[in-house]
């Protein structure tokens, strides 16, 4: 990664775009409602972040992968995210992606928005549909935090030039982790322990916040 003058890392879901990827994977099984209600918790932080994405996963079991191609269709960016990224490539920065979802889908969205480097959980599929198992260590917490740091070291960023946007339980301790932690769209507990509180569901908001 090339040296940066600062490093911004945003979650995925209900962040860089308005939806919850999950729920749209398990719509394809008929299992979205469920899948919503565990999502919400997850995200409240009321109950433990990897044991409910296993839960969750197992109910994608038997999807088929080229379901992904419906999925994407259906992705909505969030407002201002392009101008955004687009402003922090102007002043010199990096704009990186860390998510609880899937690479599987991050893979595509994440580049079509300008964003320079993502990490997220992997779906296993056999035969052209999903087991209903996330391949390897599950991108929690903890994982986030770890990637702001590992990013921030690479690109010769201090921790104190670096912000992180979030709005679930998830993001919490690399909003800690980061020199500003900024609550988007967020859930009570991301509030109140946030930096800075940005209520409008435009990214663009935050452009000013920029170093």
């Amino acid at each position: 990664m090339p040296d940066a003058r600062f490093l911004v890392v945003f979650d995925a879901d209900s962040t860089i775009i308005r939806n919850e990827v999950i729920e749209l994977i398990a719509d394809e099984a008929g299992r979205g409602a469920e899948v919503a209600a565990a999502t919400e918790a997850a995200m409240r932080g009321e109950v433990d972040f990897a044991s409910s994405l296993r839960s969750r996963v197992s109910e994608l079991a038997g999807v088929p992968v080229a379901s992904f191609e419906r999925v994407l269709s259906r992705i909505e960016p969030t407002p201002g995210v392009r101008e955004l990224i687009a402003a922090i490539h102007q002043r010199g920065g990096i704009a990186a992606v860390v998510s609880g979802g899937f690479h599987e889908i991050l893979d595509t969205v994440a580049p079509s928005l300008g964003v320079d480097v993502w990490r997220a959980n992997r779906l296993v599929s056999a035969d052209g549909v999903l087991t209903g198992v996330v391949d390897g260590p599950i991108v929690d917490a903890a994982g986030k935090a770890e990637a702001l740091r590992e990013w921030a070291l690479s690109a010769g960023v201090n921790l104190s030039a670096t912000i992180a946007v979030g709005d679930g339980a998830n993001d919490l301790l690399m909003m800690d982790a980061a020199g500003l932690g900024i609550a988007f769209n967020a859930k009570p507990a991301v509030r109140r322990r946030a930096d800075l509180v940005v209520d409008p569901v435009d990214l663009g908001e935050l452009i000013p916040l920029l170093p």
